[in-house]
């Protein structure tokens, strides 16, 4: 057994290539498609899914925010599917790597951003000193309103990676335990091998609750500059 909690973090090589990129590329071959007329059951209930998720983050946008409604559905699919495979034995989770998670979020922010600098610039200069500002403290609120803006994306980041992670690193450590603990004492290990089972519904739970997490914060990033 592997004693090092993070070895499962370490990114995968095949021959000495990195094999993140095809792990990345490998979730959306799980996803299915019809070319048929009548659609089954899975197909039919994914395409609901899909227009519930959409409807709903869609829901609070103009005409132009609502252009992105392919692009965040895609977000939340892939994170999702990525997320739910990391579960699994031996495999590796991309939305534990920062760089990676970055990758996603700042793009997504930044355009979000640009886009309320081009279309609403006054709107979007007025989120930096709110009204009826005392004077002396102008200086200071631009500072911190500017610092803020710009963590988003760090934040948007650091959240998805540290919820994955923790939960990773939880699983781990239960499933140690209930290992070493198999050869002393059956009665402990049936009651920690529940608290696993009970922690990974609990992550599965939390693999898609990060998903629409991270994908509601972007919408609601391109709600405020639209």
């Amino acid at each position: 057994m592997n004693e090092n909690l993070f070895a499962s973090f370490i990114a995968p090589t095949i021959l000495g290539l990195p094999a993140a990129v095809l792990i990345i590329l490998f979730p959306p071959l799980l996803i299915p498609t019809s070319k048929y007329l009548i659609n089954n059951r899975l197909i039919t209930t994914q395409q609901w899914l899909i227009k519930l998720t959409s409807k709903q983050m869609m829901a609070m946008h103009n005409t132009k925010g609502r252009t992105w409604s392919l692009m965040l559905v895609s977000l939340i699919i892939f994170i999702a599917t990525t997320n739910l495979l990391g579960l699994l034995p031996h495999s590796f989770t991309p939305t534990t790597q920062l760089s990676m998670n970055l990758a996603m979020a700042i793009p997504l922010w930044a355009g979000a951003v640009i886009m309320g600098f081009r279309s609403k610039i006054k709107n979007a200069l007025a989120h930096f000193l709110p009204q009826g500002t005392p004077t002396p403290l102008i200086p200071m609120l631009v500072i911190i309103e500017t610092i803020s803006l710009l963590i988003q994306p760090m934040a948007l980041a650091v959240r998805l990676t540290a919820n994955i992670t923790a939960g990773h690193l939880l699983m781990h450590l239960i499933g140690s335990a209930t290992l070493a603990m198999s050869t002393i004492n059956l009665p402990s290990t049936l009651i920690i091998f529940t608290i696993l089972i009970l922690l990974t519904i609990l992550e599965v739970a939390v693999a898609l609750i990060q998903a629409y997490v991270f994908t509601l914060l972007v919408s609601l990033y391109l709600h405020d500059n639209t």
